[in-house]
């Protein structure tokens, strides 16, 4: 399992007290490195929880020991941050004869289509279905390969039911499994994965209790995101598996639509994530760092300590930073 070690990290919040809603910016890992390279990865949501994607470098000020620390000196700057994160996401589709044989596949398909096109942007997709059977079946691997997640989706299209019943508690299990897997193999200091789980109906199987299920949840560090359409669906069942958002509906119309929202989420959920870099002012001791981030009238800060002896010019903030975690901190 991924590495859960807590950093230190102080979050401010604006908006208390009948004020301004605010933000939460929430560290994941800071990096100090020389000749004198500040690094700052970290997510950013509204006082309500949602993500706030989108931001630029000049959304955020810094201060040093309480001091602003001038953007022009420091040449504050949002870096690329595949150079240091990588996102996983694994697509999980029910394929129960509920699904192959209510003429609704061609929409599956094309939904779970949109739904990579749309994700695989900004991350590595993998798309496994299941259906009544212990083991979930995979369509495609961790890719940015646009073909090859096609390929994989367009399997649906003669995909062939070997149990009709539906095995979603199992299917859940052993696809947060997966994505452990693929986290414990990526070669980035900072791994994040994603659920997504497409289902038209209930488990049906019990080859995994609930319990079991939700222990399982609970033990993860990934997202977990629900996608549920139809007259089957069970909404309390859904919710607790899809802790981090759910999309659902009883009317099998909503399919396509579905998908659509389901990935305005995840997308939003991977670019509410900032890796900020500055050269600092400071040459020596130890010395407090605020960011300080805007958007729509709303701010927030957060805070650490980092130690500037041997600090130096000259430096380059696009360096890759030095980031120690060899997991996913799951922002709170």
């Amino acid at each position: 399992m991924p590495d859960t070690r807590v950093l230190l990290a102080a979050v401010v919040l604006a908006g208390c007290g009948g004020r301004q809603p605010g933000l939460q910016l929430t560290m994941v890992d800071n990096s100090v490195k020389r000749p004198s390279n500040v690094a700052v990865y970290f997510a950013v949501d509204t006082d309500e929880g949602d993500p706030v994607p989108g931001l630029t470098a000049e959304s955020f000020r810094i201060y040093e020991d309480g001091n602003l620390v001038s953007q022009h000196e420091s040449k504050q700057t949002i870096l690329n941050p595949e150079i240091a994160a990588a996102h996983y996401t694994l697509l999980l589709i029910d394929m129960s004869g509920s699904v192959t044989e209510s003429g609704d596949l061609p929409t599956v398909s094309a939904g779970a289509g949109a739904f990579a096109d749309q994700v695989g942007q900004y991350q590595e997709i993998a798309v496994y279905a299941f259906d009544g059977r212990k083991e979930i079946v995979q369509l495609s691997g961790f890719s940015k390969d646009k073909e090859a997640i096609h390929r994989g989706i367009e399997r649906l299209d003669t995909f062939k039911s070997q149990d009709p019943s539906t095995n979603l508690n199992g299917a859940v299990e052993q696809a947060l499994v997966v994505l452990d897997r693929q986290l414990q193999h990526s070669r980035v200091p900072l791994r994040f994965g994603t659920l997504v789980v497409f289902t038209d109906g209930t488990d049906h199987a019990g080859r995994v209790v609930k319990d079991d299920l939700y222990d399982a949840i609970d033990r993860s560090p990934h997202d977990l995101f629900v996608i549920g359409v139809g007259d089957e669906i069970n909404e309390g069942e859904l919710g607790a598996i899809g802790r981090d958002g759910t999309v659902l509906s009883k009317n099998r119309a909503d399919i396509a639509s579905s998908f659509e929202q389901a990935a305005a989420r995840v997308e939003a959920a991977t670019r509410r994530y900032y890796l900020l870099g500055y050269c600092s002012p400071a040459r020596a001791g130890s010395h407090e760092v605020t960011i300080e981030a805007f958007w729509q009238k709303r701010s927030g800060t957060l805070s650490y300590e980092f130690n500037a002896d041997g600090f130096r010019a000259p430096c380059d903030p696009n360096q890759p930073p030095a980031f120690r975690i060899k997991g996913r901190v799951r922002p709170q």
